[in-house]
């Protein structure tokens, strides 16, 4: 059966990064970092969130890996790279490194927890 039973430690983990990882963009738009007026990635990572949270397939933790991953390819395509080290404007960088560690732990996090779900039928 595909379904699972309750949500693994490393399942709990990605939610919370993935909250953690809106937090960041949080951050960063309070902070008057340029954004729409409703950030794209936070709308992301919310559902993210929720599937991985509530979706009842053993698979979908693996929603955690690849918005991780998503996120990380458009935050070095974009050049978000530089606000990593540019401790110049606080809210910005503060931010930036929310996001950066909790879309690395929800990927980490994701992988584990879809490899745990599937071995433990």
């Amino acid at each position: 059966m595909n379904q699972r039973n309750s949500l693994s430690l490393y399942g709990k983990v990605t939610v919370a990064a993935l909250l953690v990882a809106t937090a960041g963009i949080v951050i960063q738009f309070v902070s008057g970092v340029d954004f729409p007026t409703v950030p794209p990635g936070l709308i992301i990572l919310l559902v993210a969130a929720g599937l991985v949270a509530f979706g009842p397939w053993r698979g979908t933790p693996v929603v955690g890996v690849v918005v991780g991953l998503f996120l990380l390819v458009g935050f070095f395509a974009s050049g978000q790279i530089r606000a990593l080290l540019d401790p110049g404007w606080f809210g910005r960088f503060v931010g930036v490194w929310v996001l950066f560690l909790s879309v690395i732990t929800a990927g980490v996090a994701g992988a584990v927890a879809t490899v745990q779900n599937y071995r433990n039928t």
